[in-house]
């Protein structure tokens, strides 16, 4: 009975080695297959002449220029209408201050709503 099962051990052992050998082969069919599609597909584009590369090199460079000057002239209009409108903002704010403070040198010179002015707390 050992002998048998010996055999039947070195059977499974083999078929696991023919499928190994088998996998590896068709791994490299299907990468010598893949590279022939590559190039089977490479020889499908139409590549363009050096003069069409040049007119459209020079097309997308010309394009990439004009968006790029667009974009400086938007962030200068808007850089000047921020700084326009946070002047507005300061100058509206400086102002109210300058009322609040004159407000408050007459309070501390102690005059009144009339103009009197009064001297410590003296009670009439």
């Amino acid at each position: 009975m050992a002998k048998k099962e010996k055999k039947e051990v070195i059977e499974t052992k083999l078929t696991k080695k023919e499928k190994q050998e088998k996998n590896t082969k068709s791994v490299k069919k299907e990468k010598k297959n893949s590279f022939k599609d590559f190039k089977a597909e490479l020889k499908k584009v139409t590549w363009p002449t050096p003069k069409d590369l040049v007119n459209k090199t020079i097309a997308v460079v010309v394009i990439v220029l004009l968006v790029a000057f667009i974009v400086f002239v938007f962030d200068v209009i808007f850089e000047n209408v921020y700084n326009l409108g946070t002047g507005a903002l300061k100058s509206a704010i400086t102002a109210s201050e300058s009322v609040e403070d004159t407000t408050s040198v007459e309070d501390t010179t102690g005059e009144n709503l009339n103009g009197d002015t009064t001297v410590g707390n003296t009670a009439e």
